[in-house]
């Protein structure tokens, strides 16, 4: 059973400008389906069965690139996302994106990654609709 998918979109932008968007926790309902209103210590999200409060951390590193979210819900969970903006030119970037199954049974786990994979695939389309300013 697959525990992850890896998506990555090439984005025309410098990398850090990219890096300031993706690294803002108030900018994640501009891009992620699930964020419906976000800061630097919480986050309300959509699920299935209604909006829900979660902790929300950012671990961020302009140095690396990289932007990694801890997520704590109600009920204990934890859920995480690791992502990584590499620069390839002066104005381009490729974004990475690794996201794991939620935090659910075993059972669950793989129709709901699945879920998860194809709106992910949708945010990174807006994402870079978001970034280059289209």
């Amino acid at each position: 059973m697959k525990l992850y998918d890896i998506q990555q979109i090439a984005l025309a932008v410098p990398a850090q400008r990219a890096f300031a968007v993706i690294a803002d926790p108030r900018r994640l309902p501009d891009w992620a389906e699930a964020f419906a209103a976000a800061d630097t210590s919480s986050a309300i999200m959509r699920t299935p069965n209604g909006e829900v409060r979660v902790g929300l951390s950012i671990a961020a590193s302009p140095a690396a690139g990289t932007v990694d979210w801890t997520m704590h819900f109600p009920d204990g969970g934890v859920g995480r996302a690791h992502s990584r903006v590499v620069e390839l030119a002066s104005d381009r970037c490729v974004y990475t994106f690794v996201l794991h199954a939620p935090p659910a049974p075993l059972e669950a786990i793989e129709g709901a990654l699945e879920a998860q994979s194809t709106a992910l695939a949708r945010e990174l389309v807006r994402l870079k609709a978001l970034v280059e300013g289209r």
